[in-house]
């Protein structure tokens, strides 16, 4: 697979006086007011689906007023950034997937952090043994270079009509003005006070007072609104060279951690020459026939496409549609374990390894795997990984592995507009709450994203092509997908949840596209993941479900898990108009909106 690379320019064309004088309000003291969240809208003009009432209605009101998908999605973004600032932000990356109405073709934006130049495979072991990976994760180490800036900026260059200046001022003000804080927001809050305590800056930020702040309490970031702002003027450059620049590879290399904190901070190797040369590419899709319906995902180095990808193709040899919930939660189950096994083998940077992206995705290699799973039983586990370049028949086998650790948390947005553009964004800074490290003054987290590289092998005595190396982009679970029916957009998901994103999205997408499910239902039905483990995790309402005995029975066994993701999704319904849905009660509820709902 060859790849482009999106120079990254500073704005595009001058949104006219209506935009702005929409945008571009006077700033006001008291925090805004939190719009209503509702987990489902219908209606025209578009659709934005996010986990925040804020940003949805910023991407809503983006689509009013004739911005694109891409336009709502980069604002929509932005605002996140204020208000999941533990989940996403300029600090992270991510993967931007784009269906364009007038040529009919999706692309894709590969903003994953790369590793810096000095980066070597030994990263995370110390006397050649890894270090603890708490350690990994609240560190400079795991720092890698951001892309979520200059992502935005591509995507406007290739499909935006709006500046990004103006698409920045509305997540300035709210992070200027302040928002409510929620339940979700404390708790995760809580989950994180002492690291957060050891670092002067996030201390500040977040635990005011020295405390998380109280449900409905007003949380302001101006370091962040100057940050956006300066954006806005100088083009994201601003976070890749000068000033802003500095302070990250400062924060990275020598971590801001309080002299009187009793925790060892390990520093980062990251320069201002891998801020300065970091790139965007635009990678060709990954693309399956499922059922008559193109499905399009992200390709490597996410293996999102690829496993979700192959996962539907072992399924397509079973008509989901007509079997009972048992048998449909069965063959999930099992077809998820044998994409994970085939995963944690083969995906990778592609810039590094040669990962058969092709072969992955064939239906010859889906069908020799296929037929691994039985009616009557359960496959043991882990699951030896096949050969798609050398597929063999029914061939099982078991092989000694450790699961690669991936943080739980990221967002996940998903927007439609008036002239049918689609964009499905995954978005991240790995860990909740990321590395724990705020850059001083500036008012945004750093990332941990280099742990999702595998500290040593999976599997002993085995090539592992997600090994740590210099400007290499750790693989990644995250999933954004594109469902055309006939060359038009029908529908579009995705999930934060670590490497549960994958079998969160397949779940998703086997509901909605086989069980007869709406998308809002798809959405909300009860959750469980398996990624080639022992057990399987499971929701507490699954595991209420009458059909997890029968799974039990053939040899399932399952773990209790409060959540699994937060999806959100639009989809374009038979009459023209769009859908768009997010979840009803996972992650504190979603934000779903179109911007003329109908009556």
């Amino acid at each position: 697979m060859t790849a482009r690379s999106v120079p990254a320019r500073a704005g595009a064309a001058i949104l006219g006086a209506l935009l702005c004088s929409a945008l571009v309000a006077p700033v006001a003291h008291a925090a805004p007011p939190t719009p209503p969240k509702r987990p489902s809208a219908v209606g025209h003009g578009g659709a934005v689906s996010s986990v925040d009432p804020h940003a949805t209605a910023i991407g809503i009101d983006v689509l009013r007023r004739g911005g694109t998908a891409t336009d709502a999605a980069v604002a929509v973004a932005a605002a996140l950034g204020v208000t999941e600032p533990y989940s996403a932000g300029i600090g992270g990356g991510g993967y931007f997937v784009h269906y364009d109405a007038r040529t009919g073709e999706v692309a894709t934006l590969d903003g994953r952090e790369t590793a810096p130049a000095a980066t070597r495979q030994d990263l995370f072991l110390d006397g050649g043994e890894p270090i603890p990976f708490d350690e990994a994760v609240t560190s400079g180490l795991g720092v890698g270079v951001p892309g979520t800036a200059r992502t935005w900026q591509a995507a406007l260059d290739r499909w935006g009509r709006m500046d990004l200046a103006r698409l920045l001022h509305p997540a300035e003000r709210l992070a200027r003005r302040g928002f409510a804080v929620d339940e979700t927001f404390r708790a995760q809050t809580e989950q994180n006070q002492e690291r957060f305590r050891d670092f002067p800056a996030t201390r500040e930020l977040f635990l005011p007072g020295g405390k998380p702040p109280e449900v409905g309490t007003v949380l302001r970031n101006p370091d962040l609104a100057d940050t956006y702002r300066a954006l806005a003027r100088r083009g994201v450059d601003a976070l890749h060279r000068g000033p802003i620049a500095e302070d990250v590879v400062a924060a990275v290399t020598e971590p801001p951690v309080d002299p009187a904190a009793d925790r060892e901070v390990r520093p980062g190797a990251m320069t201002a020459a891998d801020l300065r040369d970091y790139r965007v590419e635009e990678r060709a899709p990954t693309h399956v026939d499922y059922r008559g319906l193109d499905v399009y995902g992200m390709p490597p180095a996410s293996s999102g496409g690829t496993t979700v990808g192959e996962a539907l193709n072992v399924l397509e040899g079973t008509d989901l549609g007509s079997v009972d919930r048992a048998e449909y939660l069965h063959r999930f189950l099992e077809a998820s374990k044998i994409g994970f096994a085939d995963r944690n083998r083969w995906v990778g940077d592609p810039e590094f390894s040669e990962v058969p992206t092709e072969e992955l995705l064939g239906q010859r290699f889906a069908d020799a795997r296929a037929c691994l799973i039985r009616p009557d039983a359960v496959l043991p586990t882990p699951v030896a990984p096949g050969d798609p370049r050398d597929p063999q028949d029914c061939r099982a086998g078991t092989a000694p592995t450790a699961e690669p650790h991936e943080g739980p948390n990221t967002t996940h947005l998903t927007t439609a507009d008036r002239y049918g553009n689609v964009v499905s964004y995954t978005l991240t800074i790995e860990q909740t709450g990321g590395s724990g490290i705020v850059v001083p003054g500036r008012g945004f987290l750093l990332n941990n994203e280099l742990t999702d590289f595998s500290f040593t092998p999976v599997t002993p005595g085995v090539p592992d092509p997600n090994l740590p190396g210099p400007g290499k982009r750790p693989r990644s679970s995250m999933s954004p997908t594109i469902v055309l029916r006939d060359g038009e957009p029908l529908l579009a998901v995705g999930s934060p949840g670590g490497s549960t994103i994958i079998t969160t999205v397949l779940q998703v997408l086997t509901a909605r596209l086989d069980r007869d499910r709406t998308l809002a239902e798809a959405i909300a039905e009860p959750r469980a993941s398996q990624r080639n483990t022992a057990a399987t995790d499971a929701e507490p309402a699954l595991l209420a479900d009458p059909a997890t005995a029968e799974l039990t029975a053939l040899g399932h066994r399952f773990e209790r898990t409060e959540e699994i993701g937060a999806a959100t999704g639009v989809e374009r319904l038979p009459d023209g108009r769009w859908a768009a849905a997010a979840e009803p009660d996972r992650r504190g509820g979603g934000a779903a909106a179109v911007p003329y709902p109908a009556r």
